[in-house]
């Protein structure tokens, strides 16, 4: 069905008209229910048979950031039915952003840090020391290697699903 979009933008209107056939407005109503970061509860109103869901920007400003399920519900008197449910993503609202807002995800986050160390790994060329009763130990560059490259992969991997493509390893076949 598909009636809720993958992402909605917090501090900025939200506007979904959803058609039911089976539930029509006004004999049903809607409703949509999201769990995540925060409680939000959308009902919708009647527009001739269809059902419209709106937030304005104002009321969107306050929503939490994140990941969040959701599901759609149709009622009618004490009858609730969930006609779609799954998993939506709250954008954060950029014009409340402060200072220091990193928008870079998780995967992207922790491959810079490990680029940095290796980065940082080039001046320095002694693995472990101790001074006094306390040492340090690093991780060893081969094991940051591996660790970078499976980051690469996974960074690619999101940013090729977000463009509707799949990685993966090519195999040729050659016929004779």
């Amino acid at each position: 069905m598909g009636a809720i979009p993958a992402e909605i933008g917090a501090g900025v209107t939200f506007r979904q008209t959803v058609s039911l056939p089976v539930y029509p407005a006004p004999e049903w109503s809607v409703s949509l229910i999201m769990r995540g970061p925060s409680q939000i509860d959308l009902a919708g109103t009647g527009e001739e048979e269809n059902h419209a869901l709106h937030a304005l920007a104002s009321a969107t400003a306050d929503w939490k950031p994140g990941h969040y399920r959701y599901e759609l519900r149709a009622s009618k008197g004490a009858d609730v039915i969930t006609v779609e449910a799954g998993e939506v993503r709250v954008a954060p609202n950029l014009s409340a952003q402060v200072a220091g807002y990193d928008g870079r995800g998780h995967v992207q986050r922790v491959l810079d840090a490990i680029e940095a160390v290796i980065e940082n790994r080039a001046t320095i060329d002694q693995q472990s020391y101790q001074i006094n009763n306390r040492s340090l130990q690093r991780t060893p560059l081969g094991e940051l290697m591996k660790l970078r490259d499976r980051y690469r992969a996974e960074l690619a991997s999101k940013k090729a699903a977000r463009k509707g493509r799949r990685l993966g390893r090519m195999i040729k076949v050659r016929m004779k």
